[in-house]
């Protein structure tokens, strides 16, 4: 039995062909909808411009849109526009022939345009004109049909936008080969806009809603993590350890970190959670390449701690072997910065991994409910990449412990490992303490002990039995909870 393979027609938008599975399927049909200002046309502008450039030939017709020169103007500013395009991308009005010849006299001029121009791109911006002229469904559905056939007698993909809604399904909702919506949605007082395919004949798809931006380099889409990575991309072999860089940390470990694995380092503020990685960091080299991704300190605030801390972090960053890359707390979408990540893990294969900040990146998350499964994904994918990673977590109060996960106990259930760093009182002192919390599928000790942080970096102290927390005479001692304590293992 034969099998005819459909030919797949990449838009050339990054993200989205992710999305399609590889991009729209030749000769098929598609609607793109979604209410002014969602960006339809900046989308069809787009795809027209990237597939004229990768060697196809584009038609923009419009029905009732704005002027091309107008449009022109507007799309000029964008990366993707290229005047080299122009001789292979047509733009023209079929307005007037819709209004005085109707559909049929539609349908006569694009069968024309798609043969004489050998068009294998064809977008269709102002669909709802089209349906407002239509006498009656039966006759929009014969428009919609002759439009695909002649599509696939000459193998040209159309897209064809509109302003209508799924709220209602309509004639050629159900004839049509997709169906991509386009959303701006607000979140209290931020907005944040998304791409979601209703409909895809022939292959299958990543489903939900993806979040993208539009800027001057045009759509940037970023598919969601948890569809994108539903099983991680690829699977490094990680075996050994690799050291924190803090005398007597390593042997509390047995024996370091266990390479590629993810460790949630919680504590209040103030604690030395960023000190930690700072003293991680520092021991990057050609071989194990670090990264900072971090939310509070800029790069020249970090080199300047780690200065005074009496690291090597500014030797590290001279020589390459370490990069720092600063997210400003702003209105950022969360998938955006995963893939900003992963992309920074990846071009410089990075092995030592710090997230300075993991309520912030995750607070960027316009559903919350999506937090935990997104963070499984990210991790797996930062494991399959092989990269050691720190995660810093900041707990409500600076002397809570092993005992007190409270809200972050569904995160800290994923880390391989767990490190806290706290306050206590002792003969009324303030002092700071470390504690292991797991090391998962290895020996540890889970004894708290005091440490400082002088000019000489995070050091550690002795053990602390029995110690209290600062929270007053009848705190309980902070007892070393068994690995399976807490359902945190």
């Amino acid at each position: 039995m034969l099998e005819y393979a459909l030919k797949r027609v990449p838009t050339g938008i990054a993200g989205l062909d992710d999305i399609l599975g590889g991009g729209l399927l030749q000769g098929g049909v598609y609607i793109v909808q979604g209410a002014p200002g969602t960006g339809k046309t900046v989308l069809g502008n787009e795809v027209c411009f990237r597939h004229v450039l990768a060697g196809g030939r584009a038609e923009y017709v419009t029905l009732l849109a704005e002027m091309h020169t107008r449009m022109l103007q507007h799309l000029r500013s964008m990366a993707f526009f290229n005047d080299a395009a122009i001789p292979s991308l047509y733009y023209i009005s079929a307005f007037q022939i819709l209004e005085n010849a109707g559909l049929k006299g539609l349908i006569d001029v694009l069968r024309r345009e798609i043969r004489g121009q050998a068009t294998s791109l064809l977008v269709i911006d102002g669909l709802v004109a089209a349906q407002e002229s239509a006498q009656s469904d039966r006759e929009l559905k014969k428009f919609i049909n002759e439009l695909q056939a002649h599509a696939a007698a000459h193998e040209c993909t159309v897209l064809l936008l509109t302003s209508s809604s799924l709220n209602t399904v309509s004639a050629e909702h159900t004839m049509v080969d997709g169906i991509i919506e386009l959303e701006d949605k607000l979140f209290g007082a931020c907005s944040e806009r998304s791409l979601t395919v209703r409909k895809f004949r022939g292959s299958g798809f990543l489903r939900g809603r993806h979040a993208f931006r539009i800027t001057e380099a045009g759509i940037q889409l970023f598919p969601r993590l948890e569809a994108r990575f539903a099983s991680p991309s690829c699977e490094a072999v990680c075996r050994g350890r690799q050291a924190v860089g803090v005398a007597g940390l390593d042997e509390m470990l047995g024996g370091g970190l266990p390479a590629g694995s993810a460790t949630g380092v919680l504590g209040g503020t103030g604690s030395g959670k960023t000190t930690l990685g700072l003293q991680f960091l520092s021991c990057s080299s050609a071989a194990e390449p670090g990264l900072h991704f971090g939310f509070f300190e800029s790069p020249a605030a970090l080199a300047a701690k780690a200065d005074d801390l009496g690291l090597a972090f500014g030797e590290s960053l001279e020589r390459g072997d370490l990069e720092v890359l600063w997210q400003p707390q702003a209105e950022h979408i969360l998938d955006e910065l995963a893939y900003r990540l992963l992309e920074a893990v990846r071009s410089r294969q990075v092995k030592r991994l710090v997230i300075d900040g993991l309520g912030p990146f995750l607070e960027t998350a316009t559903y919350p409910e999506r937090v935990v499964r997104f963070l499984a994904c990210l991790l797996n994918e930062l494991r399959g990449c092989g990269a050691t990673a720190l995660l810093t977590m900041q707990t409500e109060d600076r002397q809570e412990g092993v005992a007190s996960l409270g809200r972050l106990q569904p995160l800290a259930a994923l880390m391989d490992n767990l490190l806290f760093m706290r306050l206590t009182e002792h003969r009324a002192a303030s002092r700071r303490l470390l504690q292991v919390g797991k090391v998962r599928d290895s020996g540890h000790d889970m004894q708290p002990r005091e440490f400082f942080i002088n000019g000489s970096g995070l050091r550690l102290g002795e053990v602390v039995p029995g110690s209290r927390g600062a929270r007053g005479a009848g705190s309980e001692p902070a007892a070393a909870l068994p690995p399976e304590a807490g359902g945190v293992n």
